[in-house]
Parts: structure tokens; C-alpha cells; sequence
């Protein structure tokens, strides 16, 4: 397209997968939140939970003067220690939630236009549905707790099922699903759809967006290796160009191919589509964005 991908789109980056160092919370935030913030190029960022709460106010005042959108994702939390939405067993799922709604609190604090969260684990055929309706539960009273607080809708991303993460959610019949219940009662709820996890999923962009695409919020662009026994095998979101990766120039204008087609890039709504990329042992993170910028610019062009 000739059109600047800024008249459709809010372009991102998951600022704590660029600069994994910073998803435990600690380490150099004021400066690649700068680092980003003076790149024109982009027009938001997604952050995680930040430790101290000096560093939080200087991140958020850096994001104001810049004009740069914040998107809030709770995975390093979720992951790290390990909570679980739909855990079948109810103190289990309780403590996920209130753990949840602390940090929509911090996204709260930051201007957050999303927090995003991911299912726990999938827990098999037979106990499938159980975990289907805990987890709806759980955003049902996510979604509740973010609107009394004043915080962002609250979106869940879909992960694969079978072969890293191994989340419920999931497949995108099963993401609509979820997304027709809770949205039945409450407006302030979304899907994020990662090119990364699509052919985790056995999945094609088309049969990935067009079930969900009612309940769409944020798209991220990344890659994966599907081959065991290579470096970043799984749900690591090398850089694109990686060996063995699935993704790369005309997978991404497929993925946006679909998002113009379904309605969700669009001039007035103008969407968050982060790029979710992670730097490999030993590479440079700023090489890495540069890549991630170069394929967007060659995939827009022949879009």
C-alpha cells in the first residue's frame, strides 16, 4: 500500500520480549522506553509490570510526552508464577485473579489502553469445558474489577495447545467461544491474535482471524521455528529471518491481508499491531527492532 501504515494502524512493540531482561520486573526501563519513545516509527508500546513505583511514574511520563499509546501485558507474571485463570481448583483461581487485578491496577496507573492476559494450561478433552467456564469466570470478574477501577478492557491472547505453552486458549473456535460469553456481558473485553502462534496452532491466518474477528482488539507480528531440535523451537518469537522460521515477508502480508479484509485495520479505529520479537543469546536488541521494522515496511509495500 502506498498509504502509511499510521492512517490504519497504531504500530507496537512488547517492549519485555525486546529487552527480555526487563520481565522481571527490574533493569533499564527509562531507557529503552526512551529508546522506543523517539522512534517515530512507532506509535505504542506494551509494557509489563515495573517494580519500583519511581520508575513506573518516570516510564508513564516519558509515554506522555511522546504521545505513545501503553498496552499492559500480565504473560511474564502469569508465567513466572505460574497463575492459572482456569485452574479447576478454586483457591487456585482465586489467587490468579486477585494477583490480576493488582496489576490492572498498575495499568491503570500507566494509561493503559489494554491489559492482556493468557490462559493456564489446557487440561485435556475431558476436563476441557470445566476449564472453559472457569476460565470465563475469571475474565467475566477481570472485566468487572477494570471497569469499577477505571482500568482497559481486558484482552486475552491465544497461545498454542499442543506444543509449548499449551494453553486452553487456543484454537480461535474455541477463542470465540469464550469471547461470545464474556462479551454477553461486558463491553470492555477482547481477543489478541500473534502471528506467532498461528502455525503453533496449525492455523492459517484466515482461519485464525475470521472466527474472532468481532471481538478482535490487538494483533501482533513474529515468528516461530516449528522444527524440534533448532534454536528457539516453540513459542520463543525469534527474529524474523531465523533459521527455521515459519514467518517472514509474505506470511506478515497475508496476516495483514486479512486484517484490512476483515474490517480490523481501519483509518478511524486505528488498532494496536505490536511486534512480539525476542533477541536470540547474544543479539543486539535494537538490530532486532530494526529487523522487525524493515519486514513491516517491505510487507506494507506489497500489501
Amino acid at each position: 500500500m502506498q498509504t502509511s501504515h499510521h492512517a490504519y494502524l497504531r504500530m507496537g512493540i512488547v517492549h519485555f520480549m525486546a529487552f527480555p531482561q526487563l520481565a522481571g520486573g527490574s533493569g533499564p526501563w527509562e531507557e529503552t522506553v526512551e529508546a522506543i519513545a523517539r522512534d517515530t516509527f512507532f506509535d505504542a508500546i506494551e509494557i509489563t509490570h515495573i517494580a519500583h513505583e519511581a520508575v513506573r511514574t518516570r516510564v508513564r511520563d516519558i509515554c506522555r510526552l511522546a504521545q505513545l499509546s501503553v498496552g499492559f501485558g500480565a504473560h511474564p507474571i502469569i508465567l513466572g508464577e505460574r497463575r492459572d485463570l482456569n485452574a479447576l481448583e478454586s483457591k487456585e483461581r482465586t489467587a490468579a485473579v486477585a494477583r490480576m487485578k493488582e496489576l490492572i491496577d498498575e495499568a491503570a496507573f500507566m494509561e493503559a489502553d489494554s491489559f492482556v492476559v493468557l490462559s493456564g494450561k489446557d487440561p485435556g478433552p475431558q476436563r476441557r469445558q470445566a476449564a472453559v467456564a472457569a476460565l470465563v469466570e475469571s475474565l467475566t470478574e477481570l472485566c468487572a474489577y477494570s471497569r469499577r477501577v477505571g482500568g482497559p478492557p481486558v484482552v486475552i491472547e491465544a497461545f498454542d495447545q499442543a506444543v509449548d505453552k499449551c494453553c486452553l486458549l487456543g484454537p480461535a473456535d474455541l477463542a470465540a467461544e469464550v469471547a461470545r460469553e464474556v462479551s454477553a456481558h461486558y463491553d470492555n473485553f477482547g481477543l489478541l491474535v500473534d502471528l506467532s502462534h498461528i502455525p503453533l496452532l496449525g492455523e492459517s491466518p484466515r482461519q485464525a482471524l475470521e472466527p474472532v474477528r468481532d471481538w478482535l482488539a490487538v494483533a501482533h507480528l513474529g515468528n516461530a521455528v516449528l522444527t524440534q531440535g533448532m534454536p528457539a523451537y516453540g513459542d520463543h518469537h525469534p527474529p524474523f529471518g531465523t533459521p527455521g522460521g515459519v514467518n517472514y515477508v509474505s506470511q506478515v502480508v497475508e496476516f495483514l491481508r486479512v486484517l484490512k479484509e476483515i474490517g480490523f485495520l481501519d483509518p478511524v479505529r486505528q488498532p494496536l499491531v505490536s511486534f512480539e520479537v525476542k533477541p536470540l543469546e547474544g543479539q543486539d536488541p535494537h538490530l532486532v527492532i530494526a529487523n522487525a521494522k524493515r519486514i513491516m515496511q517491505r510487507a506494507w509495500a506489497l500489501l
